[in-house]
């Protein structure tokens, strides 16, 4: 009988340890977290999310792909929000636009949304998403240099923007 009530309170005590994981993070995690992203974060900050996006930094780039081994912008956006919101959405960057997302202006979003972008030649349509974190900056997979963090005044992404999206 005793056994079982340690085991009890020994299941109980990593259930509660771990729900909380995200929520208190020290100084200095905070602090590693902002040298990851490249900008300031705070307690007051989604650390769930900038948690998630850090974990996902340097993926090498990967059609089709949604694991850790190599994934593509579509399939970062799919994860990250499974993990982070339990929402899941669609797989491709077109249909994510279409399908879950209410457009917004650049000087509405907030952490999580969604930025889109036509990056071909034609101009027309979505062919790339990200996750906006904060201060201009985004998360997505880029097909040369893997998942990273760029700025949305970065000059080939100021001509690609198309819009933002709040996810429904």
């Amino acid at each position: 009988m005793r056994r079982f009530f340690l085991l009890g309170a020994f299941i109980s005590g990593l259930l509660f340890t771990s729900c909380s994981s995200h929520k208190h993070l020290t100084q200095s995690q905070t602090a590693r977290l902002s040298q990851q992203l490249g900008f300031k974060i705070t307690k007051k900050d989604n650390l769930r999310l900038y948690t998630e996006a850090a974990a996902w930094i340097g993926t090498p780039y990967r059609y089709g792909g949604t694991t850790k081994k190599g994934v593509d912008c579509s399939g970062l956006v799919y994860q990250i929000y499974k993990q982070v919101y339990r929402k899941p959405l669609e797989r491709s960057a077109a249909r994510l636009a279409e399908k879950n997302c209410r457009r917004t202006t650049k000087g509405n979003l907030k952490a999580g949304d969604l930025v889109f972008f036509n990056t071909s030649k034609n101009k027309r349509g979505i062919n790339h998403v990200g996750i906006f974190l904060k201060s201009g900056h985004f998360l997505h997979a880029s097909t040369s240099r893997g998942v990273i963090v760029s700025h949305l005044q970065e000059d080939y992404y100021r001509k690609a923007w198309k819009y933002g999206g709040k996810v429904k």
